[in-house]
Parts: structure tokens; sequence; C-alpha cells
């Protein structure tokens, strides 16, 4: 019986496109400073390239991939990946916790298609790495070594919330990444071009010319887009 075509993910060597929520995964880990010297937390955490909102996130005490397949069989229940009529992309670097046995073999139990770095490609998984640096940009980050684990949890735990529920978004013409991930941006979006028009029509003279800002949102999010697109082609399931 033939499988239903999947073409709402595309795939280009190791590019890929999302066009909805739960499509396209990034993942990554960061370490925090514990109060004992040359000793970290690990913060574990998945964001979702679309949306650009946190789906999960753990803190460790060890890099592992046991602890990193545990991570993601629960957001996969969370967010009901295996009901979902699409394949879902997890990127991430080539670190050993993103390759180990257990995670790769957690992925293909998922169904999952896994999607690492390049060789020599330092900045292949651009996602992740600018939540981290947001993060760690925060004015509230703190200045001093975590006390504890449940210390750095609780830290990181109000962090998610923010970042998810409040953080008006740049990437995303500054919008919760919340309210993209489950589909409210547009409608939030299509309020403030209302405003704006109805200002402009209020005050011409303030306007002139010029028109107002747009405020639509790309209906597609790359990974590590190609130069050339001449070679994408859908990713599907053949014919059995």
């Amino acid at each position: 019986m033939a499988e239903k075509q999947r073409t709402d993910l595309l795939r280009l060597t190791n590019s890929y496109v999302a066009k909805g929520p739960n499509q396209v995964w990034s993942w990554d880990i960061t370490y925090v400073r514990s109060n004992i010297k040359g000793q970290f937390y690990y913060l574990y955490m998945v964001e979702d390239i679309f949306s650009r909102m946190i789906v999960a996130w753990e803190i460790h005490e060890t890099e592992s991939a046991d602890h990193a397949a545990e991570m993601i069989s629960k957001a996969c229940l969370k967010h009901d990946i295996g009901q979902l009529d699409n394949l879902l992309v997890l990127h991430s670097d080539n670190g050993s916790p993103m390759k180990g046995a257990t995670m790769l073999s957690t992925l293909q139990r998922l169904g999952i298609v896994p999607s690492f770095s390049r060789p020599r490609v330092s900045n292949d998984n651009p996602f992740s790495e600018s939540t981290f640096r947001t993060m760690k940009y925060r004015p509230d980050y703190p200045t001093k070594p975590f006390g504890c684990l449940t210390e750095a949890r609780e830290w990181s735990s109000g962090f998610v919330t923010w970042y998810n529920e409040e953080h008006k978004h740049s990437s995303l013409k500054f919008v919760t990444p919340s309210q993209r991930h489950y589909g409210e941006a547009k409608k939030c979006l299509s309020q403030r071009e209302k405003l704006m028009e109805q200002a402009k029509a209020r005050n011409p003279e303030r306007w002139g010319s010029r028109s107002t800002r747009d405020w639509s949102l790309q209906d597609e999010v790359w990974l590590n887009p190609e130069r050339s697109e001449a070679c994408i082609k859908p990713l599907v399931k053949e014919s059995a």
C-alpha cells in the first residue's frame, strides 16, 4: 500500500525547510557553572525552528546519550509527534550524546530523521546557538555559579517560560514563539497592520509616500539553506 507523500518537508543535502511547527527541531547542550571549580551542569535544549519555541529542556550533571534519548522521547509524547502526519527532523552537532547508540536507536524507534552538522562547519546549528546566546546575555543571567542542580533548574525553567510566552522575538516580527507555534501570530500581526493603517489615515503627513511596516511572516524557515535549490526533492516514503 502506497504511503502518503509528505511534501511539507523538503531536503537538500544537509538543508531542511519547515512550513509549520514540529517539522524540524534543533537541539544542543550548553554548560552552566556550578559552585565547584571545574564542574558544570549541562543544559539540554530542543527548539522548533519554525516557531523558535523551546519544546523540551533538561539539566543534568553529565552529558550522555541516555539523557538525550529520554528527553526526546518525552518531547515527542508531549507534542504528539507520533500522531502527526509528517516526518520530524532532529538536527544537532556531532557530539557524542547526539550520536550515541542509545540516542540513534531512540530516533529510529520514533521515526525521527537525524541530521548532523557538516564537518568543519562551525555555524551549522544556528538556531540552538542563538537561543543559548540570548539566554546567557539576559540581564538576569546569574553572575555567580549555581549553588546546586535544583537552583540551575529553577532558573532555567523561568527562562524557558519567559522565552516562549513573553519574549517578542525579532525574527518573528515581535510575536512570541508560543504565538507562532500555536497559530496565533497571524491574527496578532493582522491587528497590528490594521492599527498602523488607521494611524496613517489619521496622520498622512507623518507618513508621506512611505508604506506601513510589513508585518507578514515567512511561511518557510530554512535550516542551513544551500545557495542553489535546483536539486531540491521532497522527502517522501516510496511506494512499497
